[in-house]
């Protein structure tokens, strides 16, 4: 028996100087998201707010931001603080 989210589905978010959140059409009615960031530090928000490159919690590379509400699905924003970051982010419900 598995205990916890079953991943079902994931996708690659490249951050830039645009506040990005997550692709609606991605995780769909998923409730549970794992994200790491894989290059550059990126700030985030899990209002709806955009951040900006000095404004959000900060997400180091290596970093691990795990959500698990419907509501943070949707409203988490995204902003590089340097160069580009890149986002790897898996969904899953339960």
């Amino acid at each position: 028996q598995l205990i916890g989210p079953q991943f079902t589905a994931s996708e690659s978010i490249t951050v830039s100087t645009v506040a990005v959140g997550l692709t609606a059409a991605t995780f769909g009615t998923r409730t549970h998201a794992h994200i790491t960031c894989e290059t550059n530090p990126v700030r985030y928000w899990l209002d709806g707010t955009s951040p900006t490159a000095t404004v959000g919690h900060r997400l180091e590379v290596g970093g691990v931001l795990d959500l698990d509400s419907s509501d943070q699905l949707a409203n988490v924003s995204f902003f590089a603080v340097g160069a580009d970051g890149v986002l790897r982010a898996s969904y899953g419900e339960g």
